[in-house]
């Protein structure tokens, strides 16, 4: 099977285990049935930003150089939920879009990404986000109606719980999963006053996530086609937006989203 074009991050469902498609060029490929097949890889040394111009190299975060410090996409309250500012009517790149996407529920949640972690995400993305960082369980701690209070709670946070998924762990295989209801009583104390009437009700539960993934996969090597231009391996199982390829390497799709490659699956 043969298919060319630029690459999207993989679109999840969430079943058991999670279900993944994958889109290069006009095709869609059902990954979960493509597990013990060989994969081919030839990137073409092109990448499409999302506006469509395509460019040698990406600039950062899969953007190319203009729109990067352009469109509101790539605002630094993307990544930095505190930075957030639609709440007050003040506009970063283009106020309307900052209103639709800041302007609506986010839950600030605890979870099991190979150790305990902290993030935020908009309510309508749930479970999407926790299946993107690979978590195998996931809480909500709290409900609030905009972007910049999400980001507020989180700053305060992550002076105590990390932030980050560290993905050689989220990758291996963890013998000790998180109890994340007892750590949920934990940084009940942390929370800001102001932001207690947010948090939700001791009665939630972790929502457990099961992968196609193999049973361990410990001694992991990372695979950049911007450095390896042609890859290939069998698939042996899927976590997060990572491939998992026999010998332990592995290919962030994220990190590779709109790179132009021809894909041999046989």
């Amino acid at each position: 099977m043969l298919f060319a074009g630029p690459l999207k991050k993989m679109k999840v469902f969430f079943q058991s285990p999670v279900k993944y498609t994958l889109e290069i060029g006009d095709d869609l490929l059902l990954v979960n049935d493509l597990i013990g097949k060989h994969w081919n890889f030839q990137y073409q040394h092109k990448t499409q930003c999302f506006c469509g111009y395509k460019v040698d190299k990406i600039f950062r975060q899969n953007f190319c150089y203009d729109c990067f410090y352009s469109k509101p996409e790539a605002g630094d309250f993307i990544l930095r939920p505190e930075l957030s500012k639609a709440h007050l009517g003040i506009e970063d790149r283009d106020l309307e879009w900052e209103k639709a996407y800041q302007l609506k529920p986010h839950i600030v949640y605890l979870a099991d990404s190979g150790g305990l972690k902290v993030g935020v995400t908009r309510k309508e993305q749930m479970p999407t986000r926790w299946i993107d960082q690979g978590a195998s369980s996931a809480i909500i701690l709290a409900e609030v109606p905009n972007r910049y209070l999400a980001g507020e709670l989180e700053v305060a946070l992550k002076q105590h719980i990390s932030d980050k998924t560290v993905v050689k762990k989220m990758l291996g295989n963890s013998l000790f999963p998180i109890d994340l209801i007892e750590e949920k009583q934990k940084v009940l104390s942390l929370v800001p006053e102001h932001l207690q009437v947010f948090l939700s009700g001791n009665s939630e539960i972790p929502l457990k996530i099961e992968y196609p993934r193999p049973t361990a996969f410990e001694h992991q090597k990372s695979i950049s086609l911007e450095k390896e231009a042609q890859f290939s391996s069998t698939l042996v199982g899927i976590r997060g937006q990572y491939l998992l390829f026999e010998q332990g390497k592995v290919l962030n799709v994220r990190s590779h989203e709109g790179k132009i490659i021809h894909l041999d699956i046989r």
